[in-house]
C-alpha cells in the first residue's frame, strides 16, 4: 500500500490500523498522542508518527500514467540488480505496479506480492492472470506478520509503505525472519530531509530515522541510493548474530 500526497490530490485513506489491539507480552514500543498530524494515526514509534493507510478504493491511482515520470520506477528496478533466479517480496504491493515490473526480470525466480487488503490482492490476481505472470504469488499478510516463507527470500522491497505500518517493529521482525542470510531489505521512501519534495510530512522519512528504527535488528546498513527524483533507496542486509 503506497500513498503519495501531492497538493490538490484527494485519496481514500483508511484508519483501519489505528486502533488495532497491541500484541500481548513485553511493554509496548508504541505511544499514542491526542494531538498529532491530521494525516497520521496518533500512534508513534521511536518518535515517528505512523501515517494513515491508503485504501484499495484508490488503487487506480497507483497505476497512473505519469507515475514513471514522477518516480522514475524503471531506475528503481534497475538499481535493485535483480538476477533471474531470485526470490523477491514486494511488501505492500497494492495493485502490483512494481510487482509485475520485477517479475519480468525473474524468469527462474518469483515475486511474493504481499498486502493486508484482500481487495488489493484481488486486483493483483486479475492482473497476474491477464499478464500470464505465473511467477507472481499473492500473499495476504496481517498488520504484524507479512506471512512470507522463513529464510526463503533474497530481497524484500517496500515502496512508500513502511511509514504506514501499524506495527513496524513486528513487521520488520517478520520480514527479517523471511530473508535468507545476506538477504536485502530495501526501503523506498520520500525524502524527509528535503522540504522541496511535494509530499506531506507524515508520509516522508529521513535516512536518519530509518537507521534509528533498524538499529536493534540483525541488519547491516549498506547504502543509500539517491537516483530518484523524490525518494531515496535505503538498503540493509541481514546478518547472523552469534549466540552468546
Amino acid at each position: 500500500m503506497r500513498l503519495t500526497l501531492i497538493p490538490g490530490l484527494t485519496l481514500v485513506l483508511s484508519a483501519c490500523c489505528v486502533f488495532s489491539q497491541e500484541p500481548k507480552g513485553a511493554p509496548s514500543p508504541y505511544e499514542f498522542k491526542k494531538v498529532h498530524d491530521p494525516n497520521g494515526t496518533g500512534k508513534f514509534f521511536k518518535g515517528r508518527e505512523i501515517a494513515l493507510v491508503m485504501g484499495y478504493q484508490a488503487a487506480a491511482w497507483l497505476e497512473r500514467p505519469e507515475r514513471e515520470k514522477e518516480e522514475q520506477t524503471s531506475k528503481l528496478v534497475k538499481a535493485l540488480k535483480l538476477k533471474p533466479e531470485m526470490v523477491v517480496a514486494d511488501v505492500g504491493a497494492g495493485s502490483g505496479y512494481l510487482t509485475f515490473r520485477m517479475a519480468k526480470l525473474l524468469p527462474k525466480g518469483k515475486v511474493f506480492a504481499n498486502d493486508i487488503q484482500k481487495e488489493m490482492l484481488e486486483i493483483l490476481r486479475k492482473r497476474a492472470a491477464e499478464l500470464k505472470a505465473a511467477n507472481v504469488e499473492p500473499v495476504l499478510g496481517t498488520e504484524t506478520d507479512p506471512k512470507l516463507p522463513n529464510s526463503g527470500v533474497d530481497l524484500i522491497i517496500l515502496v512508500d509503505v513502511y511509514h504506514e505500518f501499524a506495527f513496524p517493529l513486528e513487521m520488520t521482525q517478520g520480514m527479517i525472519k523471511s530473508l535468507k542470510p545476506g538477504g536485502k531489505l530495501v526501503f523506498v521512501e520520500f525524502r524527509g530531509e528535503d522540504p522541496e519534495v511535494p509530499i506531506k510530512l507524515v508520509h516522508k522519512m529521513t535516512v536518519k530515522q530509518l537507521l534509528h528504527e533498524m538499529k536493534d535488528h540483525p541488519l547491516k546498513y549498506k547504502e543509500t541510493i539517491g537516483i530518484l527524483p523524490w525518494q531515496h533507496i535505503v538498503v540493509f542486509e541481514k546478518v547472523e548474530r552469534s549466540q552468546p
